[in-house]
């Protein structure tokens, strides 16, 4: 089976199963494999961990980059971005923000995934700014504040589980993108 295959079987698993602190070994009888595979292909659980999170950011920024060519209006565009977006960090949240604590750490099984954490996300989230109708000079600002405030309202809910309440808040954000700026 292929590095692709296998992080695809994975990325799949845990969206049907969650994380947890599943052993390597039971994560490769899942998927169909054997973990001298996931250790050849990931290095280690948290190798394979560290890939799942990449590829799930990479299908968020697609996401966004799908609903960036659609017709719709850039303030349902975030309002479809962030529902989805939601749903995915209810599985892999978890996931992500314990990773993003190793790659604070420097941890070796985080290098490749701490350039994909936020550098990645500013190009297309400056657009979306510009798109909105930001001035270009503080479009990377807004685009920066953006995805901090985002990853907040993530952290906060999966803290508190006050999906209306994060759902609010992220409203209020958008609305505060589109106002005119002084």
């Amino acid at each position: 089976m292929s590095r692709a295959s296998l992080l695809g079987n994975a990325v799949e698993h845990f969206a049907k199963n969650g994380i947890g602190d599943a052993s390597l070994r039971s994560i490769a009888t899942s998927i169909g494999t054997s973990h001298r595979m996931l250790i050849y292909h990931f290095g280690s659980r948290e190798g394979l961990l560290a890939e799942v999170v990449r590829t799930v950011e990479q299908q968020q920024r697609d996401l966004l980059a799908d609903l960036g060519e659609s017709q719709r209006p850039v303030a349902e565009q975030a309002e479809e971005f962030w529902r989805r977006v939601t749903e995915a960090a209810l599985v892999y949240g978890p996931l992500f923000f314990e990773l993003s604590a190793h790659a604070m750490q420097d941890l070796p099984h985080t290098e490749s995934l701490k350039a994909d954490l936020i550098n990645v996300w500013l190009p297309p989230l400056t657009e979306l700014c510009l798109r909105a109708g930001l001035p270009p000079e503080e479009a990377p600002a807004y685009a920066r504040l953006g995805l901090a405030a985002s990853r907040g309202l993530l952290f906060d809910l999966l803290l508190t589980g006050d999906r209306a309440g994060v759902d609010e808040a992220s409203a209020l954000l958008n609305r505060l993108f589109t106002l005119p700026v002084q």
